[in-house]
């Protein structure tokens, strides 16, 4: 998704962050429901994306439609997509669907960069059966086999151990995937999964290797910079300007790391 839109999906992403952190499969369950309203009703899409309609009349069309039906947390994600602008009545689609699977790896994403890694695992994991077996790829996209039974299918095979995130994206993506394969739709989710992970990163790159104490103290300044334990991959370039890089997700600090450790120190004070 690019443009205005791809702008749209990211900021609604940033606004919502809490409601999707704390609402989890719960949460990514009811938008996934909405989702399929939208999907069914083309005078919903047109009017949920016709930028001549007012915000507040958008907003109206949701209470009417899914006021007390779904929980406020849902409520709020979708008014907050409802309220930007979409290039084309399909990518508010596209944009829900990122949403509830941004829900789904919220919930793994409570065990840190271990749980979203397992999460990809799972993922990218089920992704190999299609190419593993004709059978099981034929079984589980014949759409004259009842939805139970491919759900029910996909779950024998994640097996009793799947996380609850992983069983509801893989059940999403071989029973409702949107007109894309179930192959495609999964590695979608897989990429929502990413963008978490790389959150959880600290990329460090350093003129020198650093010494244990030097990293204890680079890992100490960055957990209280991001209110979070991160995974860090450390790689040496003599040529790094300042002396050290860091870059968390979209974050990057440049510049010596003394001053920028007390840079980040000051900052989470203020």
């Amino acid at each position: 998704m690019t443009g205005a839109s791809g702008d749209s999906l990211t900021a609604s992403l940033e606004s919502v962050r809490t409601v999707l952190d704390e609402g989890g499969v719960a949460l990514a369950r009811e938008l996934f429901a909405a989702l399929d309203v939208v999907d069914q009703q083309g005078a919903l899409r047109r009017a949920l994306t016709d930028p001549a309609w007012s915000t507040e009349r958008r907003h109206g069309v949701l209470d009417s439609l899914f006021g007390g039906r779904v929980s406020p947390g849902a409520l709020q994600v979708l008014k907050d997509l409802a309220g930007r602008r979409w290039s084309a009545e399909r990518d508010f689609g596209d944009a829900l669907e990122a949403v509830a699977a941004d829900a789904a790896a919220g919930e793994a994403a409570r065990g840190g960069h271990a749980g979203l890694a397992a999460l990809s695992g799972e993922l990218l994991g089920f992704q190999r059966v299609f190419q593993d077996s004709h059978e099981v790829e034929r079984a589980l996209t014949d759409q004259r086999a009842p939805r139970e039974s491919r759900s029910g299918l996909a779950r024998r095979l994640l097996g009793a151990q799947a996380s609850p995130a992983a069983v509801l994206l893989v059940e999403r993506a071989v029973t409702d995937g949107r007109g894309v394969k179930p192959a495609t739709a999964l590695r979608s989710y897989a990429d929502v999964v990413a963008t978490r992970q790389r959150q959880w990163i600290a990329e460090v790159t350093v003129a020198r290797p650093l010494e244990d104490g030097q990293r204890e103290r680079l890992a100490a300044g960055l957990r209280r910079a991001f209110g979070r334990d991160l995974v860090l991959d450390v790689n040496v370039d003599p040529t790094v300007v300042g002396g050290i890089r860091v870059q968390v997700g979209d974050d990057v600090i440049d510049g010596s790391m003394a001053s920028r450790l007390n840079d980040l120190q000051r900052r989470m004070a203020a």
